[in-house]
């Protein structure tokens, strides 16, 4: 397996290191074939952790086959450059193959999340509010009820939150963005958006209950 060696000398751990980690450590940093056997063996933990991943993810993107496949095997060999590059960081907080899945999620993640920019379909900038009632599951008898709280939401959408919140919350809740695509659109990360999606719903959230709203429609779908 080529990857380019670096200067990767065992690390002085943060804490004691078990010891699959203090193997996986001196194999990765060692020469010949021990460090070759290595690393295919950690690029094949990789790609199940990689496929494994985009098969979960792969039916909410609609991709599937070879071209699901080929994000697996990207990612894979993405997370291990830089499981290699940074190997020398490695402090010991968690088991090196803990501190590896992290890196292939992350790896994975900036794929898929890329990948979906490809498709023509997808806009960003759509605001199509007539979606809402079916992705909240409101009864059709119940019409002139949920036009009435769509109609609040539209409002506190507008005024409640910041322009970010804002444009986080329509590519989440009204155009369907998966949130690991919306954070590399926006050059964020998931974390960060996570946190920008929760807040833009607790504020929503105020503002409907202020308005006699939450007890009635959203307390069981918030």
């Amino acid at each position: 397996m080529a990857v380019n060696r670096v200067d990767n000398q065992i690390p002085a751990a943060a804490a004691p290191l078990d010891p699959e980690s203090a193997e996986w450590l001196r194999a990765l940093a060692d020469t010949g074939p021990r460090r070759e056997a290595a690393l295919a063996r950690l690029h094949g933990m990789l790609l199940r952790i990689a496929q494994r991943e985009c098969r979960r993810r792969g039916p909410q993107l609609r991709i599937t086959g070879p071209e699901l496949e080929d994000l697996a095997y990207q990612g894979a060999a993405d997370a291990l450059m830089a499981i290699i590059a940074k190997l020398g960081q490695f402090r010991g907080e968690s088991r090196f193959t803990t501190w590896a899945y992290k890196v292939v999620i992350v790896e994975v993640s900036t794929k898929i999340g890329r990948h979906f920019w490809r498709r023509p379909d997808v806009r960003l900038d759509a605001e199509d509010w007539d979606r809402l009632p079916g992705r909240f599951g409101f009864e059709p008898a119940q019409e002139s009820e949920w036009r009435d709280l769509l109609a609040a939401l539209h409002r506190a959408v507008d005024t409640e939150l910041t322009p970010r919140q804002r444009e986080v919350f329509v590519a989440i809740v009204l155009n369907g963005v998966p949130l690991d695509a919306l954070a590399v659109r926006l050059g964020s990360n998931r974390n960060a958006i996570y946190k920008m999606m929760f807040d833009a719903r607790r504020k929503l959230r105020t503002a409907l209950a202020a308005n006699g709203y939450m007890d009635h429609h959203t307390s069981r779908r918030s």
